[in-house]
């Protein structure tokens, strides 16, 4: 099972960089559930939505190109780290860094944990991030309670 459990990650990513829409959508079921936990209005049902974001991102990033970084089979579990990479028609550098868990069946996505995001670049440090996440105001009322 664990080799091909792995096989549908390859297949996924080498359809991505071959920009093989059919290829790309036949890896997931019919029945493929995407569920995205930091954004849970985003999570769909079904392969016709798959086929229809991969048209948006393959239309608008031409020369996408999908990175494997780490990959974890447990049965028909996949945890993989993915970097999606490429240039948006209009010049722009596209960046996508995350990890996303998919549950395989036949060979074929049925569901996924989707955690890949745009890369912020900025210069925001770590506790500037924290504030930023917290509000500013929460954790300068947490520090003033404080004993």
């Amino acid at each position: 099972m664990t080799a091909t459990t792995a096989r549908m990650v390859e297949r996924l990513r080498d359809a991505t960089n071959a920009h093989d829409l059919d290829e790309l959508v036949d890896c997931f079921a019919e029945d493929y559930r995407n569920d995205t936990p930091a954004h849970p209005r985003r999570g769909f049902d079904g392969r016709s939505q798959v086929r229809s974001n991969w048209e948006q991102i393959f239309a608008t990033v031409p020369d996408i190109t999908a990175s494997v970084l780490a990959c974890v089979v447990d049965d028909d579990v996949i945890w993989s780290e993915w970097e999606m990479r490429g240039t948006r028609r209009d010049g722009a550098a596209h960046l996508m860094r995350g990890v996303i868990i998919f549950g395989v069946r036949h060979e074929r996505a049925a569901w996924a944990r989707f955690f890949l995001e745009p890369v912020d670049l900025g210069d925001t440090d770590a506790s500037a991030a924290v504030r930023q996440v917290l509000g500013a105001g929460q954790l300068a009322v947490a520090n003033e309670s404080a004993p």
